[in-house]
């Protein structure tokens, strides 16, 4: 728990057998952690089997597509903070405090992975890939009058009530899902802020 209120931890999972294991352990060794939830999305190796001898919940999701995932792992999730985490090896533990304490004044916590002083060695975000990135938050940034600057990372918080308020307006459910999420909670006017996470 996190001062009092429950944490749930969203990993959507299609062939993780080479990390799920390991980011279910990470994430539970963490104490505030109330629940993990891993979502297989048609798995066709031992990722289901991996999942199941650990104390993480298997959902099975038959929908194909990211957002299909994260979808069915919200309406699972019990907690008053959720967050969302690829369980691909891409993203710290460490960095779960951070959200929740940038949560502390805001229903949703957006990551970044455009600043280059948290970029990793060997993280799958080039140059071409980055200002990708920062290109499609500017247009956002525009149109909407925010400031963002990564369209695209999936280390994300949202506490309860806020997806209670935009959960029947997600209309994409695959890899632009999450865009999407971002563009319904600016719309929707739910006070949010982005940090940047170490990727």
């Amino acid at each position: 728990m996190w001062k009092g209120k429950k944490v749930s931890v969203i990993m959507p999972a299609y062939n993780e057998e080479a990390n799920i294991k390991n980011a279910i352990t990470e994430f539970s060794s963490e104490k505030i952690v109330d629940e993990i939830i891993a979502i297989d999305n048609n798995s066709t190796d031992k990722t289901k089997k991996l999942i199941l001898n650990t104390n993480a919940k298997y959902v099975s999701e038959q929908k194909q597509g990211y957002g299909h995932a994260i979808l069915k792992g919200l309406k699972e999730a019990k907690g008053f903070y959720v967050i969302t985490v690829e369980p691909d090896n891409s993203f710290s533990v460490k960095d779960l405090h951070r959200l929740l304490e940038a949560s502390e004044k805001q229903d949703v916590v957006f990551g970044t992975r455009t600043n280059k002083r948290y970029i990793q060695k060997n993280a799958k975000m080039n140059s071409f890939l980055r200002i990708g990135n920062c290109f499609i938050a500017n247009i956002i940034n525009i149109l909407f009058n925010t400031k963002i600057t990564d369209v695209g990372c999936t280390y994300r918080l949202i506490k309860r009530k806020a997806y209670e308020h935009i959960k029947d307006k997600f209309v994409i459910t695959g890899h632009e899902f999450n865009p999407d999420m971002m563009l319904q909670v600016i719309k929707n006017k739910i006070p949010f802020i982005e940090i940047p996470v170490n990727y």
